[in-house]
């Protein structure tokens, strides 16, 4: 049976469901909120890490592959049922994907397989509306904000993410347009955060020619990538609607 978490009699416990919680980023963010008391709900394709550090985390995560679109409907249908009839405060769409080549080379327009595009976008671009349209009502009940995480790389081609990977990118970034105006006569807010060259264990070998040319001079930390996306869904960004926030130390200027 699921269970309902509650601060106080009269304020509900807020609660977030993250995807691709696994590490990096998400990880990040996992813990900003958890500090902050929200309850957190992940999903990724792996089973709960037993070093993660939030208490609730075994009974609230759900192991989903979002590739599979059956499969997440069946997640959604498992979200709902842990919600328990609450609402949702915070969809952040995080899951994403980005083939290499079998020597761990970027995968260009040309040489990337049907196949491919077709399992990138499923995760990266169809995942984040399905989830958001599922569970559409959950949000609307408390006046929910969505969080779609796009990348610089979808703004101009990357010297380590992929075409398809790239190109799912900025779509995602189109989408959270076209959801802003769509979800918020509903009281749904729909914001995207792109990241740059962040510090984590998927960076490429080459990185550090990149990180020269950054205004900043540095890498991005995931924390500071979770602090822009708790300030989305919170009501200090309480009229940002349709924004799409770089985070990349002036990497894009």
């Amino acid at each position: 049976m699921a269970v309902v978490m509650t601060t106080s009699a009269s304020h509900p416990q807020r609660a977030m469901l993250l995807t691709g919680a696994s590490r990096g980023i998400g990880h990040a963010t996992v813990k900003r909120f958890s500090a902050a008391g929200w309850r957190v709900i992940t999903c990724s394709r792996h089973a709960f890490p037993e070093e993660c550090p939030w208490e609730a985390g075994p009974e609230d995560h759900i192991q989903v592959d979002l590739a599979d679109p059956v499969n997440t409907e069946e997640a959604i249908v498992e979200i709902k049922d842990r919600l328990n009839g609450a609402g949702l405060h915070a969809l952040v769409n995080n899951a994403a994907i980005s083939p290499k080549d079998k020597q761990g080379a970027r995968l260009g327009s040309i040489d990337t397989s049907l196949a491919d595009w077709q399992w990138v976008f499923q995760v990266n671009f169809f995942a984040p509306i399905m989830l958001a349209r599922g569970l559409i009502e959950e949000l609307e009940q408390v006046k929910g904000s969505v969080v779609n995480v796009t990348s610089i790389a979808g703004a101009r081609v990357h010297p380590f993410a992929g075409a398809a990977y790239g190109t799912s990118k900025a779509a995602l970034a189109a989408l959270t347009r076209e959801m802003a105006s769509d979800f918020a006569p509903r009281g749904i807010r729909v914001n995207a955060i792109a990241p740059g060259e962040i510090d984590t264990s998927i960076l490429s070998p080459g990185t550090e020619k990149i990180v020269a040319q950054i205004p900043m001079r540095r890498l991005g930390t995931p924390d500071e990538v979770a602090k822009t996306i708790y300030f989305l869904c919170t009501d200090q960004s309480s009229y940002v609607n349709g924004a799409e926030i770089a985070i990349n130390g002036g990497q894009h200027v």
